[in-house]
């Protein structure tokens, strides 16, 4: 089984109602941030994945809330594969509080590989299944 990819952030006010709370849909980008340095470490910087002839979009999104994050909360975004298809990828991701690693959010995500020009399906590069080895929960 392979390790989850951690990433720590803090609550800015910007995503916060006038409550101090996380507005719901910043969850999603913080899915996001996970995924953007999530490649980065195990594949590459993001931004240079469509130089290598691939890219790939969200054909899926599932969210399911927990608890409330507020202004200046440390929060630890995890992250792990799930399952490495032919043209797919799907991750389980979860925003926690820190120290305690009380779950936030938890959801996943489906991406499907396409050719950056066609946004035609394509097979998941062998340098994306290399990298993301590690973070295969299977």
């Amino acid at each position: 089984m392979g390790t989850p990819f951690r990433h720590q952030i803090r609550v800015r006010w910007n995503e916060c109602d006038l409550q101090g709370v996380v507005f719901y849909a910043n969850y999603l980008m913080y899915f996001d941030v996970a995924m953007t340095e999530l490649w980065r470490e195990a594949v590459e910087p993001f931004g240079d994945m469509n130089a290598t002839g691939a890219d790939m979009v969200v054909a899926e999104a599932q969210i399911s809330y927990r608890a409330s994050a507020r202004f200046d909360d440390e929060l630890d975004l995890v992250a792990s594969v799930l399952r490495l298809g032919d043209t797919s990828m799907t991750t389980a991701l979860s925003v926690e509080r820190m120290p305690a690693g009380e779950v936030l959010a938890e959801g996943r995500l489906r991406h499907v590989f396409v050719e950056p020009e066609t946004l035609r399906k394509r097979s998941v590069p062998d340098r994306v299944r290399a990298g993301l080895d590690r973070h295969l929960a299977e």
